[in-house]
Parts: C-alpha cells; sequence; structure tokens
C-alpha cells in the first residue's frame, strides 16, 4: 500500500501539514523536525530515490594552493550548514580532486548521486573544467567561480570593484607607485581582482609598473618565499601593494619585515579576505571585508529555490566592505 502524508504525521508525531512543509522545504519547521519526517519518509518509501534529501558541498581541487589551509572557507560553510538545517537538510563534506588517480571515478559518483542537491566551490575550477559544471543535472550553484556561460547558478565575491575602490583609498592616500601582489595560481577571482586594479589605476591617469607587479605564492609560506626572491635581486619596491588576498599579503609583509622594511613607513599593504588574524598580524592589515557566513547562507537560499522548482539560472555578486587599519601610510 502507498504510504502517504496522514501515516508520516502518525510515525512522526506532527501534523500533516508540518509534514507537508517539511517535504516541500518550507520555512518554519524545526531544522530536527524537519530531519526526522525526511528521514522517516524516505525509509518508508515516500520519497524515490531520484528526491533531493540532503546538501553535498564538494570542493574542487586542481592543485588545492588556494582552498587548502585557509580559514576562508569554514566560515562560509557555517552559513550554508545553517541555512540547510533551517530547511531540515543534512548537509555533507565532498570533494572533487584531480591529483587523485581515481578522479574519473569521483565525477562519476557525483554525478550518478540523485538524492542530493550540490554545492560546488570552484574557486580552483578552470575554464575546461565547463563541461563538469554542465554534466551535472541535479539542482546546483557554483561558489567563486564564473566565466561568463549562462548556463547555471553561480554566487560570487563582487571582485572587480572591490578592488578598484581599494586601490583608489590608496591614491586617496596620496600613493601613486603602487604595485600587485599576484598570486603565482591565476584563479578566475584573482584574475577580476587584477582588472579592478588596472581599471582604478587607469581612470586615475597613473602608469602601471611592471615592475612593480610582483608574483608570489599562494600561501602566507609561499607568499614569503617569492618575496624575499624578489627582494633578493634587489627589486624596486612601490610605496603601496595590492595583494589577491590576506594570505599573499601576509606573507609579503613577513619577508619585507625580515629585510628591515617597515610597514606602513616604509612600503603600505592591502589584502583581500579580511581573515581573522589579519586584525592581529604584528601591522593589523587594511583589507577588503567578505561576509562569509552571510554569503553561505545566500548560497543556500538559491540552492532551495532550485529545489523548489525555480529553474531560471542566475548570476549573484556578493558586495564587500572595506576595513581600514594600519597597513597604509597617508603620502599627503
Amino acid at each position: 500500500m502507498k504510504v502517504n502524508m496522514k501515516q508520516i504525521s502518525e510515525l512522526t508525531g506532527v501534523s500533516t501539514a508540518t509534514v507537508s512543509n517539511a517535504l516541500n522545504f518550507k520555512r518554519g519547521v524545526n531544522a530536527d523536525t524537519a530531519a526526522r519526517i525526511l528521514r522517516v519518509a524516505k525509509e518508508l518509501g515516500y520519497l524515490d530515490e531520484s528526491r533531493i534529501t540532503k546538501v553535498k558541498f564538494v570542493t574542487f581541487k586542481r592543485n588545492g594552493s588556494v582552498v587548502e589551509d585557509t580559514p576562508f572557507f569554514p566560515l562560509m560553510l557555517t552559513g550554508i550548514e545553517h541555512a540547510c538545517r533551517e530547511n531540515g537538510m543534512d548537509m555533507v563534506l565532498s570533494s572533487l580532486d584531480m591529483r587523485d588517480g581515481d578522479y574519473s571515478e569521483q565525477v562519476r559518483s557525483l554525478l550518478s548521486d540523485k538524492s542530493s542537491a550540490i554545492v560546488m566551490l570552484g574557486t580552483e575550477m578552470m575554464a575546461e573544467d565547463i563541461g563538469l559544471v554542465r554534466s551535472i543535472t541535479n539542482p546546483f550553484v557554483v561558489i567563486d567561480y564564473w566565466n561568463g556561460d549562462m548556463s547555471f547558478d553561480s554566487v560570487q565575491i563582487n571582485n572587480e570593484d572591490s578592488v578598484l575602490c581599494a586601490t583608489r583609498y590608496l591614491i586617496r592616500k596620496g600613493h601613486t607607485k603602487i604595485g600587485y601582489l599576484k598570486g603565482n595560481f591565476r584563479i578566475t577571482s584573482f584574475k577580476d581582482r587584477g582588472k579592478g586594479y588596472r581599471s582604478a589605476m587607469r581612470h586615475a591617469g597613473i602608469p602601471i609598473v611592471e615592475e612593480y607587479m610582483l608574483e608570489v605564492g599562494t600561501t602566507i609560506d609561499s607568499a614569503c618565499a617569492g618575496m624575499k626572491e624578489h627582494l633578493k635581486r634587489g627589486v624596486d619596491l612601490p610605496s603601496a601593494f595590492i595583494a589577491d588576498n590576506d594570505l599573499i599579503a601576509l606573507g609579503a609583509m613577513k619577508a619585507m619585515t625580515e629585510r628591515g622594511i617597515r610597514i606602513p613607513e616604509d612600503v603600505s599593504i592591502i589584502g583581500f579576505d579580511d581573515l581573522p588574524y589579519a586584525a592581529v598580524a604584528s601591522t593589523p592589515l587594511t583589507t577588503v571585508h567578505v561576509p562569509k557566513q552571510e554569503m553561505g547562507r545566500i548560497v543556500a537560499g538559491r540552492l532551495m529555490e532550485l529545489i523548489k522548482g525555480n529553474t531560471a539560472p542566475v548570476k549573484i555578486q556578493v558586495s564587500t566592505s572595506f576595513v581600514e587599519r594600519s597597513s597604509v601610510q597617508t603620502l599627503k
């Protein structure tokens, strides 16, 4: 005999209206209650295998140099997990790692799981990975990746405008010799931040000096090592740097400080992300603040809309705010 909502109501001890709301992911149902209803419904066969019952957060790794060992993404995960719980859904963590020998099997496993909505952290994705994105038929949102394709939903930081505003801040502070600290793995977000820097410089009529564009690693240690190499070869330093992110900024600051270069008296620097330890660095770092948990909630909210059948793809840009600390010197 076919199971109905009344039977689920009797087994879970809640009203049929509550059962209906939970099964349709409507707000207002206690997270634990909704999770219990979904579990019972699946056990009784009310939900078939193609019914979405959980959210799978998938970290795409090309080399891991940006998404590993950073506190940025765990903070965003918290926002997603809370929103999932509010909708009575569990969140599970997964990864696609191109360095693994069984990467193709990882992809097949992801594509064959029809019970999960998917959030893909696409920070390390490149244009050639668009085939993977297009092959996913489940409700699906990409975070931190954008390539001009209109076929999928994505949520990303407004990278270009954020760095444009940060560069203009340095210009207002009297800086005209402004350099850029580039991560040596050119993810899409870094490329967009570089565009913001170049746009601000161009509109201000300030020439971009190639010698001030320094490439370093994307972790604190590798950025520090890379900056030491630049300093060893006697590079001419600008009065200020914009960095692709806080880890790069902090690593470069460490290298310069060890060489006796004072921050900000000799060189000013601005980061991006506003990681927790940016505020407690030896020179607190001026940076761009990303609302990480709020971004996670936006991602989860969009995913719930897709689960309910709202299928027109959207691209969402999350705005940032600027955090002034001690790493920038006023020159005028």
